[in-house]
């Protein structure tokens, strides 16, 4: 096999491991009725099956990129590929909550160790600068297409053979991958890796996971109980806390100082924001489809598809765009895109028309394909290579931190509601999403005008740090 050959090997290996991790990020949305049904769980236990996985797959990218770096990046790829079939397999099995939940987590700690490392190993083989960023192109497509297309598959497969088949399904997948793995990915190293920030990681995650219970809990706790209470101050705690440990370390695991760059405070919102919209709209409309209009998981699932043709086709328009014009106009029609889709489903009621559901999916994906590109580039620009890495791990994690806020969110306004009044329970949702929109606009304005452009010469952060891996690099 030429050299050439096995490089697009290697990236079709990558690719579709991020498919997996991506898939996985959505596909159990259109489940979640079939698996409360079947194990006799609420929404609220539901939320858990879906965010356990998300939280430590955000908590755990950057870390795992680095020590990828440190003992090897195909050693620890095929590490997380043993453990996301582990953790499929345990899902598939689960008698329970607790054990789906768990077995969610191992899912989440194997897909921490695919996305990161797997670009790292692509990016590492193909040095071509032009091939490089086709492959990053290439790269950046799957991703989206797999969140977007999670429902569509997860609903095929759920209607002929049950939910569990939703996590049987990637076992033969990772089977191929590891022993394609194994014939073809060469071992690699950083020359300079990364130091591990174990408290780092341990307060980031602490944070995530206490936010995001607040957003689940809370609604039904009260949102002055005291166990609440106390997560808030577990909250304030943490943010004291953890700028402190990170200013204090050489390599942290969060270099904060690139938040004083507005654009870059910017892009990492926009990433929480934009993801909120695509998670809170994924699940308030499979339970609304389900619940109130009686729709199969197939049928549910064939609603999205909108929404996944739009952000595969805006995804590299939007990369385009980007490297023509800059980020400012691609974030714009993703702002503007968003909002559509949110105020149209404002006003959704029991008898809605199916065309009104069609339209606003179609708006809320292209407003997703839009924004990935920009807000990588927006994050990224203006930084040096050393830096680079870590801007993009940082928005990799705020990625999927929207993911999981945007569960939380949806599940606290429709917990507790009949079929009867789902409908207008999902109404502030819509409201969410509209506002993301807004949102986009505002990161649209604080993003660089040229391609390229960013932070001027000669500001800290050109600092001198030392150079984080490809493996920090965004999904």
């Amino acid at each position: 096999m030429s050299d050439k050959t096995r490089q697009w090997v290697v990236l079709a290996i990558g690719c579709t491991s991020i498919f997996l991790v991506g898939l996985d990020t959505t596909v159990v949305n259109v489940a979640l009725p079939s698996i409360g049904r079947e194990l006799g769980l609420g929404i609220r236990q539901l939320e858990w099956t879906v965010d356990a996985y998300t939280l430590v797959l955000a908590g755990l990218l950057i870390t795992s990129g680095a020590l990828a770096d440190r003992v090897g990046r195909r050693r620890i790829f095929r590490l997380g590929l043993v453990l996301f079939a582990v953790g499929s397999a345990g899902c598939a099995l689960a008698p329970g909550l607790e054990t789906l939940v768990a077995a969610r987590v191992v899912q989440g700690i194997g897909g921490s160790m695919l996305s990161p490392v797997a670009l790292a190993i692509v990016v590492s083989m193909i040095t071509d600068p032009r091939e490089r960023a086709q492959a990053i192109g290439i790269w950046a497509a799957v991703f989206g297409l797999s969140m977007a297309a999670g429902p569509v598959l997860g609903g095929a497969l759920i209607t002929g053979l049950g939910w569990r088949t939703v996590f049987w399904a990637n076992l033969p997948i990772v089977a191929v991958v590891l022993a394609l793995t194994t014939a073809f990915v060469p071992e690699s190293r950083s020359p300079r890796p990364r130091r591990l920030d174990p408290a780092g990681q341990a307060l980031l995650i602490a944070l995530m996971t206490t936010v995001v219970a607040v957003l689940i809990e809370g609604p039904r706790a009260g949102w002055w109980s005291g166990p609440i209470i106390c997560a808030y101050v577990v909250i304030v705690v943490i943010l004291l806390v953890f700028p402190r440990v990170e200013a204090r370390r050489a390599e942290p695991l969060m270099d904060l100082r690139l938040f004083r760059r507005l654009p870059f405070a910017a892009a990492v919102s926009g990433a929480v924001v934009i993801f909120v919209a695509l998670n809170l709209t994924l699940l308030l409309g499979t339970l609304y489809l389900q619940r109130v209009r009686g729709l199969s998981a197939l049928g549910a699932g064939a609603v999205t598809l909108p929404m996944a043709l739009a952000a595969t086709v805006c995804a590299p328009l939007s990369g385009h765009l980007v490297g023509r014009v800059g980020p400012r106009l691609p974030l714009r029609l993703a702002g503007v895109s968003t909002a559509i889709g949110g105020v149209l489903l404002i006003g959704l009621g029991d008898h809605s028309g199916l065309p009104l559901l069609l339209t606003a999916y179609l708006f809320i994906g292209a407003g997703v394909g839009f924004a990935n590109a920009p807000i990588t580039n927006t994050a990224v620009s203006g930084l040096p290579p050393e830096r680079s890495g870590v801007a993009g791990g940082i928005a990799s994690t705020a990625r999927q931190l929207g993911a999981a806020i945007g569960v939380a969110l949806a599940g606290g306004l429709v917990a507790d509601n009949e079929p009867a009044r789902l409908a207008a329970a999902t109404h502030p949702g819509w409201v969410v999403v509209t506002v993301a929109g807004a949102a986009l606009l505002l990161v649209a304005q604080l993003s660089p005008t040229r391609p390229g452009s960013g932070a001027r010469p000669g500001r800290p952060d050109a600092s001198s740090s030392p150079r984080p891996s490809a493996a920090a690099r965004p999904v």
